[in-house]
């Protein structure tokens, strides 16, 4: 689990810290340094409320029965996917004009007040420490409950991200973010995969969805999850050695549609003809 959630957390970290830093050099460089004051506790608040929310969905459950935490666990788990399908979908489609909107949001919040800029900031940071939140709590069910190892994994994965924001921030390091977000988008694409299997044999535990006995395979004998190589598919992929149809099916649906269109080239804006762009002039 270290593996995937490290991969969230560098992710959603980056994200969010790219959002600030934009944000931050964007006051900077038009001398309004004093709206920082109003940006960092909006930052302080999305980021506590994204711990909390963590905190309340991991360690509360444990007070519900066994069919309800099943219930709620594969509920989320879907949710999580459903958030991380859409993160990659939208940073892949933003990547070249977030700056430029979170300029004009910025520039807008100034001329409202105080107020503005500090919601604009904890709105821009929250969304991703949300789905954060949901997604730990999804990782700590696949893990059979360990909190451990995933909370070890994001906070390398945000610790790593938030060190790279600020190089980034410096012109220390530079590098093609739309090739990081690729590359980062197709990994994420089968963690989710695993994600979701996992949170529909929990629906089928709780039995809200028929199948549990209906296996597609049983890898028990030839790769067990307590083998050093089924833990490594387990930790990356949500490898489960007994995978019902439904989980099967699902993850190879999900793989077979997200993943053709997410490295589908983005269509290209046709170039003005010529004879119009002189007739402007």
């Amino acid at each position: 689990m270290l593996f995937s959630s490290a991969l969230i957390g560098l992710r959603e970290g980056l994200e969010a810290a790219l959002v600030v830093s934009i944000l931050v050099a964007f006051l900077v460089k038009t001398d309004r340094r004093h709206a920082l004051r109003w940006v960092w506790p909006g930052v302080g608040a999305a980021v506590l409320l994204s711990i909390a929310v963590g905190a309340v969905l991991t360690f509360t459950t444990a007070q519900l029965t066994f069919e309800h935490q099943e219930l709620l666990g594969g509920s989320l788990s879907i949710v999580a996917v459903g958030f991380v399908t859409a993160m990659i979908f939208w940073m892949r489609k933003a990547a070249k004009s977030i700056a430029a909107e979170l300029r004009g949001k910025m520039d807008d919040a100034l001329d409202v007040g105080p107020a503005a800029v500090l919601l604009l900031s904890f709105l821009a940071v929250g969304r991703e420490g949300l789905e954060t939140a949901v997604f730990f709590y999804s990782t700590v069910q696949a893990a059979q409950k360990d909190t451990v190892q995933p909370l070890i994994g994001f906070a390398v994965g945000i610790a790593a991200a938030v060190v790279l924001a600020y190089l980034l921030y410096k012109g220390a390091v530079r590098f093609n973010l739309s090739k990081f977000f690729t590359i980062t988008g197709v990994l994420l694409v089968f963690v989710a995969a695993g994600v979701l299997g996992y949170g529909l044999h929990d629906l089928q535990e709780a039995a809200f969805l028929p199948g549990i006995h209906t296996l597609a395979f049983d890898a028990s004998a030839t790769l067990p999850e307590t083998s050093w190589y089924g833990a490594l598919l387990k930790g990356i992929f949500n490898y489960s050695q007994q995978t019902t149809v439904l989980q099967a099916v699902a993850w190879i649906a999900y793989v077979g549609v997200v993943l053709p269109l997410f490295l589908k080239p983005s269509k290209k804006t046709a170039p003005a003809p010529v004879v119009a762009a002189a007739s402007k002039e």
